[in-house]
């Protein structure tokens, strides 16, 4: 990663978190576009706010860019196992979300759905992870990571 990306990333997520309210649901994601000055890097438009070009920002890749393969059990489910199971796990699972089981993934939590699949921009975990507000405890998601997340659920965030 370049430090125009960290540099960005960081600005951000100050951002978020200065306007942030506590418990308040995130701004979505409203839609990609292509910056004016490559044509070719993404940029995420979140609500009130100026493109930001960043690379964590590809939330929904084009058909064409759209990795063949992604799977549940072997790409996604690890992701939650590891960054995850301290806080969304067993019968004491944060907002009764558990991130332990494709079936606890899709029930959701105590407020709803938290995948959409087929669609990452909606989806309450991809707002969450890729702004930087989940994981609370412990390192955040790299943004390798949170792009297999976005590739499965574009996909059909299918049991695979």
């Amino acid at each position: 990663m370049n430090k125009l990306t960290l540099s960005v990333l960081l600005v951000l997520t100050i951002v978020l978190t200065a306007c942030g309210t506590p418990g308040a649901e995130p701004a979505p994601i409203d839609t990609m576009v292509p910056t004016a000055s490559s044509g070719n890097e993404p940029t995420a438009i979140v609500s009130n706010t100026q493109p930001v070009p960043t690379e964590a920002a590809t939330l929904a890749p084009t058909e064409a860019a759209m990795p063949a393969g992604v799977s549940f059990s072997n790409d996604v489910l690890p992701i939650f196992q590891s960054r995850c199971s301290s806080c969304h796990s067993g019968e004491q699972a944060r907002k009764g979300l558990s991130l332990m089981s494709y079936e606890s993934i899709m029930a959701g939590s105590t407020g709803g759905a938290v995948i959409i699949p087929g669609d990452a921009n909606g989806s309450l975990l991809v707002q969450l992870v890729s702004g930087g507000q989940m994981p609370k405890q412990g390192p955040k998601l790299t943004p390798e990571q949170i792009q297999i997340i976005i590739d499965w659920i574009m996909a059909g965030a299918l049991n695979n």
